[in-house]
């Protein structure tokens, strides 16, 4: 399957980040152990390295790292997001004063590791489904302020983004419909708030919701925490009236029973909170 590559983010959108993470990492005195074990014009190259195969992401943030260190690093890349790599493959290559090399070296690859473990999770659940029609998105489950990378990573995995923020789109959920009164009041509240340009979807798990949900003319439906056979009834229910949207607890293991019921996408909060870092390593070579 050919994956497009997904646009880079913009510089402005990183920088924040690192800065962050470096400050954090680096505390009152910065890296003790690099002062006072290498020299302070110790020259040194090192190379980025991925451990086990899978798709990479975070290439811009790792540059960053190292540049917000000491703009005089030399970062040359290997390989853009949204690659697949065997395991041994030389990421990037990157030299300079071996102090900074290393105090930068935990900042680059913690966003690495853990944003290329999110895209190969998501490449492999797209690959996994690819027969059916629907379309794996993720959820808001994000680590506070890392979502713009998070989601982006997701993207670069073949994946959709659901909303980015709350501002997005109106997303009806239970508590909403409870505090609202009821399914049909809550949605004629929505209609009226939103205008044009707001898109609005409501959540629904039962049937007898999702028939409410139709008939008050929603043109988009999350079907949450439905079995199989429950989504395709719903699914038949949906034809020619809505678009239908999956979601509640989908993991790995139970993706491809939902994708047979033919829903149009599978939400799965899975991809940001639960996936596995990939293992990648910065190795000095002499």
């Amino acid at each position: 399957m050919t994956v497009k590559q997904e646009p880079a983010l913009d510089e402005v959108l990183l920088k924040p980040l690192v800065e962050a993470a470096l400050t954090e990492d680096l505390g009152r005195r910065g890296d003790v152990t690099s002062q006072a074990t290498i020299p302070a014009t110790m020259q040194a190259q090192l190379q980025i390295k991925a451990r086990q195969a899978g798709v990479i992401c975070g290439m811009d943030l790792a540059r960053l790292s190292f540049a917000l260190v000491d703009a005089q690093i030399e970062f040359i890349a290997q390989v853009v997001d949204g690659e697949t790599v065997a395991a041994g493959t030389v990421l990037a290559i990157v030299s300079g004063n071996a102090r900074h090399l290393l105090t930068a070296e935990r900042t680059a690859l913690n966003f690495m590791t853990h944003l290329s473990g999110i895209a190969t999770a998501t490449r492999q659940i797209v690959d996994s489904v690819a027969e059916y029609p629907a379309q794996i998105t993720c959820t808001r489950k994000t680590i506070p302020g890392l979502r713009t990378v998070q989601k982006y990573a997701v993207r670069c995995g073949g994946g959709r983004n659901h909303r980015l923020g709350l501002d997005d789109a109106i997303l009806i959920k239970d508590n909403h419909i409870a505090i609202a009164g009821d399914i049909k009041t809550a949605i004629q509240q929505a209609q009226d708030f939103a205008g044009h340009l707001i898109p609005i979807e409501v959540e629904v798990d039962t049937l007898e919701q999702l028939e409410q949900a139709l008939e008050a003319g929603v043109s988009l439906v999350l079907l949450d925490n439905m079995s199989p056979e429950t989504l395709s009834k719903a699914v038949t229910m949906c034809k020619g009236r809505a678009k239908t949207e999956a979601s509640g607890g989908i993991t790995p293991e139970t993706v491809q029973a939902v994708a047979e019921t033919g829903v149009d996408f599978i939400a799965m909060g899975y991809l940001t909170h639960s996936t596995t870092a990939l293992d990648i390593g910065l190795d000095f070579s002499a």
